[in-house]
């Protein structure tokens, strides 16, 4: 699987910001949590949609 599997640039989604394939959740969401001290667990449960692979797609992703 590769980024582009999980990562998505849509103009008609989220004005065309990286997201999170099938959902409206962005890179930049995924990134400034992290950055704010939330670990993949936090995250996955505020985000049920989300993945760990989903997340590290992120982190490689910027």
């Amino acid at each position: 699987m590769t980024i582009t599997d999980r990562i998505e640039l849509n103009p008609k989604v989220m004005l065309g910001k990286p997201v999170i394939r099938g959902t409206r959740i962005t890179v930049e969401l995924i990134l400034r949590k992290l950055s704010e001290g939330a670990n993949e667990r936090e995250i996955l449960e505020a985000y049920p949609k989300l993945t760990s692979e989903d997340i590290q797609a992120a982190i490689r992703y910027a």
